[in-house]
């Protein structure tokens, strides 16, 4: 029988993982500062952390699974099917390049809550600024969308390899500045998680292979659980919400929750870990 307090923990995270992995705030940010105050931040966390992100990455694929499915039954026959599978591979190939490159170095001195609450407030500010600007739509639809701008959206995800600036603010954002309706921007930003998602998640087991234990396949079967259901909440969520509103909300969180950060930090009233 696990730790009932490890349960509750698992809990807690799944459902920040998959909460936040869609929406423009961060998932990498919130699982680092909530596994912090929760002192669930030791080996076991770092491949908790792997189980949880794979079971919101299925939670997008449920969601589009009738749309993934028909892309990949008619890819040979129809051009807007090639289209997608073309622009999530310019899409993705930023990430991944740049992933490879600088793994070791991001992990090593970027994942830390005072660099987390620092991009939570930078990127606040910049989604501030995105929707301040005029927004002139040329891209409607994910359909519309070309391979130039899809590869430019990809350089934008790349961002998000800085804990704290969300794969999923940085590729909507930089679609609004691309040209794409707030409602494309999202939709393809979901797209792309799939394979960003699914190779970082891969990777990541590649290296940490040594920390899985089998006996705690049932802390992360309940992660997984709670992340795979909060992520389809939140997609859904998203969706509607943004075909009435603008993404204002998401950047006044980020700015609070990053100052919040900052201001207990600096004056000592929560050990965020930061020599760690």
């Amino acid at each position: 029988m696990a730790d009932p307090t490890l349960i509750l923990h698992a809990l807690i995270l799944g459902f920040v993982e998959g909460f936040t992995e869609f929406l423009p705030i961060s998932s990498t940010g919130h699982l680092i500062l909530a596994g912090q105050l929760l002192g669930f931040n030791g080996e076991k966390a770092k491949v908790f952390m792997i189980a949880i992100q794979f079971a919101a990455i299925l939670a997008v694929v449920w969601e589009y699974r009738a749309r993934l499915g028909h892309v990949a039954t008619t890819l040979h026959t129809e051009p807007a099917s090639r289209r997608l599978a073309v622009n999530l591979m310019a899409g993705f190939l930023p990430a991944a390049v740049l992933g490879l490159l600088f793994y070791k170095e991001i992990k090593g001195y970027l994942f830390n809550p005072i660099v987390v609450a620092s991009a939570l407030v930078i990127g606040g500010l910049l989604i501030l600024w995105a929707e301040r600007r005029k927004h002139v739509v040329s891209t409607e639809t994910v359909d519309d969308l070309g391979w130039r701008r899809a590869l430019a959206v990809g350089f934008a995800q790349a961002l998000a390899m800085i804990p704290g600036t969300s794969r999923s603010g940085a590729t909507i954002i930089g679609g609004l500045f691309l040209g794409l309706s707030r409602k494309a921007a999202a939709e393809f930003s979901f797209f792309l998680a799939i394979p960003t998602m699914s190779a970082a998640t891969a990777y990541d087991l590649y290296k940490n292979w040594h920390l899985f234990d089998a006996g705690d396949i049932p802390l992360f079967a309940i992660g997984g659980v709670a992340s795979f259901a909060s992520a389809l909440l939140a997609v859904r969520t998203l969706i509607k919400f943004v075909s009435r509103h603008d993404y204002t909300l998401f950047a006044w969180y980020r700015i609070v929750f990053g100052g919040i950060v900052l201001a207990t930090a600096y004056f000592g009233l929560v050990d965020w870990g930061v020599d760690a």
